[in-house]
């Protein structure tokens, strides 16, 4: 490497962090952690050691250390937190939204997430304990400790007062003003451009509106049903007695959608964990993959096991051999986008499993017009290659039974395994591909061999 080259490696963010953990110098990491934009922060940060990463974690300020643990897939983080002293871990956890350490501290051992909230404060500890009771996919889950809220017999001038006193806590003014009862039920809501222009001796119920709150327990595509269909930035969230335990941003069911769409993104090629950084621990991300390559392998024998059984017929007409890959991914591609559309249904609520002979018939319906022409397509291709029209019909019909199965397959299996209580996103990319494979080589030459002294 030249003097030149090896300066600018020097100069790189993830050198100069891994440089200045190796020393100890908290000051320069804080400084640097600082400088550097998110993206930047995460790449850098990303390309040092899992040993060094819990170094630097307990070097820099616990504000520091919160922002690169925002940036982590849960698991990561949990695991670097887990490396972390109590105190410290602590103390980072307190600078973490309260949501944010509750989904954290919900991937620790029990022992280990009580350890740390015994160490914090105990109003942050209240929060976070709370939250850490719901699932990451439901309201509760998702929500923020509800900052304002306000007794309903409270004037203007109170509104104003507290806001003031408590300006560092409460952030930026809301949209809306919730107003609670005795008991803390939500009784209505009040806009904050009603209040700025009201007297200040004015009670807050004589400006209130009707609200509709979220239940803690719905869903995220009920929530995001709500925004979509109310339009408003931020929810109030109420338990089953209607007693307001939080508010809802849109930005957090935003955030949520788009981590769960990587997900399954992710899980539909095998990472079983659906988060995976490289960064991680090796021996984590090998089992996340291998837990679907040892299956898969297993699936493709079973494919193959066709072709062994057909040997004869293959050895016969050699030709038929470059048309297997052909069929069996084309029907596979079919297959995908059935389960893409199902999955996307089934995400909206479209459908649920109970509707999966509805859905067979309409993808059978597609599958029958795309199997036709794919198959009348491919059928010319073989006769224009090898100017045997027999050829051309087994290919031809072969591929069109096969895009048949793989269309209803594909729109059924995502509905079946959700109402076995399997994860589809998951599972439906293996069997689909088996059974797509299995009977396209199948369907080549089992019409083969009936054919077969018309091939030869």
């Amino acid at each position: 490497m030249a003097p030149d080259d090896a300066e600018q490696e020097e100069e790189q963010p993830w050198k100069q962090l891994q440089t200045l953990t190796d020393q100890g110098d908290a000051a320069s990491l804080d400084e640097l952690v600082n400088e550097l934009e998110p993206t930047a922060r995460l790449r850098a940060f990303s390309r040092l050691d899992e040993e060094e990463q819990a170094k630097l974690m307990q070097l820099v300020s616990p504000e520091n250390a919160a922002d690169l643990i925002e940036d982590l897939p849960d698991a990561h983080a949990a695991t670097l937190i887990e490396q972390i002293d109590v105190p410290q871990a602590a103390d980072i956890v307190e600078e973490l939204d309260s949501d944010q350490g509750a989904d954290l501290l919900a991937d620790l051992d029990r022992e280990d997430a009580s350890a740390i909230l015994a160490q914090m404060e105990p109003e942050s500890a209240g929060e976070v304990r709370k939250l850490i009771t719901y699932a990451d996919d439901v309201a509760g889950g998702l929500m923020a400790p509800e900052e304002f809220a306000c007794p309903q017999a409270a004037t203007v001038s109170d509104f104003i007062d507290d806001f003031r006193a408590n300006r560092a806590e409460r952030g930026e003014l809301p949209q809306r003003i919730m107003l609670i009862d005795r008991n803390r039920r939500l009784v209505g809501g009040v806009e904050i451009a009603d209040v700025l222009i009201a007297d200040r001796s004015t009670r807050l119920s004589t400006l209130s509106r009707p609200v509709v709150p979220v239940t803690d327990s719905a869903k995220l595509d009920e929530v995001a049903e709500y925004f979509d269909r109310y339009e408003t930035l931020g929810a109030p969230v109420v338990d089953s007695d209607r007693v307001l335990v939080g508010r809802l941003r849109r930005s957090a069911v935003d955030e949520a959608l788009a981590h769960r769409a990587q997900e399954d993104q992710l899980k539909s090629q095998g990472i079983v964990g659906g988060e995976e950084l490289r960064s991680m621990p090796i021996a984590t991300r090998t089992k996340r993959r291998l837990s679907w390559l040892s299956i898969n392998i297993l699936l493709n024998v079973m494919a193959a096991s066709v072709i062994a059984y057909f040997e004869d017929t293959l050895s016969a007409v050699i030709a038929l051999a470059v048309f297997l890959p052909i069929v069996s991914d084309m029907s596979g591609c079919s297959g995908f986008q059935a389960v893409a559309v199902s999955m996307r249904e089934l995400t909206l609520g479209i459908v649920q499993p109970r509707d999966v002979l509805r859905v067979w018939w309409k993808e059978v319906s597609v599958g029958v017009l795309n199997g036709l022409v794919l198959g009348i397509m491919i059928g010319i291709v073989a006769y224009l290659w090898k100017g045997n029209v027999v050829l051309g019909l087994v290919v031809g019909a072969a591929l069109g039974l096969n895009t048949i199965l793989a269309a209803s397959i594909g729109g059924t299996i995502p509905l079946i395994l959700k109402g076995f209580r399997s994860d589809p996103a998951i599972a439906s990319g293996p069997v689909l591909t088996t059974i797509t494979d299995m009977c396209g080589f199948f369907f080549v030459l089992w019409l083969a061999t009936l054919a077969l002294p018309w091939l030869t």
